[in-house]
């Protein structure tokens, strides 16, 4: 609920109440009141409360659980937390299915593993392939120009 998410997203970033009304041009007490559930904002407060935690109105106003963490605070503006998954004894893992409708995946498809010091990312083979082959065009192009300037 959005009265959940503001106690979580005002902690996270180490605001006071006071701290976040001002931002938004609102009292103390009202802000008070959103988090108590016992009245909430119009959409453009609910608007700037979403620019204020980088989120998105409608992240603003979902609450997700997830099995052993409890609830999930609102993802930044373009990202996702999809939930957890578990890796089985053979490494595979079952992608949640909200991630696979968004990002049109299906059953057979190629998915490029990257990965740097803080974790995994996969992305669709497509992709990372066009992107290589443009770089590696751009590279190629740019290796004839300085050659003919020498």
């Amino acid at each position: 609920m959005l009265k959940d998410n503001l106690m979580i997203l005002r902690n996270i970033y180490g605001f006071s109440q006071e701290q976040i009304a001002e931002k938004i041009g609102i009292s103390r007490q009202a802000y008070a009141k959103w988090e108590s559930g016992a009245t909430v904002p119009d959409v453009e407060k609910c608007r700037l409360l979403a620019e204020v935690y980088g989120t998105t109105i409608d992240s603003l106003i979902r609450t997700e659980k997830e099995d052993g963490l409890g609830m999930i605070p609102p993802a930044p503006k373009g990202k996702n937390i999809w939930g957890t998954v578990t890796v089985s004894d053979r490494g595979q893992i079952v992608i949640p299915k909200g991630a696979r409708e968004r990002f049109s995946l299906s059953g057979g498809q190629r998915l490029i593993v990257l990965s740097d010091e803080n974790g995994l990312a996969l992305i669709p083979a497509e992709v990372f392939e066009t992107g290589m082959r443009k770089a590696l065009e751009y590279m190629s192009v740019n290796n004839d120009e300085e050659e003919r300037e020498q």
